[in-house]
């Protein structure tokens, strides 16, 4: 089992800036993180940013130009730059890794963003 720990969710008003990390564990798995899900209210669960087979990244159209996935292969952690945040990107973000030994996707249990106007 792979535990990810996201942080770095709260409260912003329309326009501000949040940046949620994710960590993933140390061990003997072989653990690659893969992007970032969001569940906004009465949408269905979307892919917000996500690595591509060919290590590029693609970002859902409603974030492009607003958000960036980078990640600290040191530390084992995914970061999710959010910027000119808007009330409708709140929901609950959720990050994403794959064991590259069993091809088992894990999720996170989430962090809430939540943007007022």
């Amino acid at each position: 089992q792979v535990q990810l720990v996201e942080s770095g969710g709260g409260s912003v008003q329309s326009g501000g800036s949040l940046r949620l990390s994710c960590k993933a564990p140390r061990s003997v798995h072989i653990i690659s993180h893969t992007g970032w899900s969001r569940q906004t209210p009465g949408k269905q669960r979307e892919l917000v940013a996500a690595y591509t087979n060919d290590g590029g990244t693609t970002y859902a159209n409603s974030v492009k130009g607003r958000f960036t996935m980078t990640r600290d292969n040191a530390q084992d952690t995914l970061y999710l730059q959010m910027n000119s945040l808007k009330p409708e990107d709140t929901g609950v973000y959720f990050c994403g890794a794959r064991n590259l030994k069993t091809g088992t996707d894990y999720w996170g249990l989430g962090t809430q963003v939540t943007v007022s106007s």
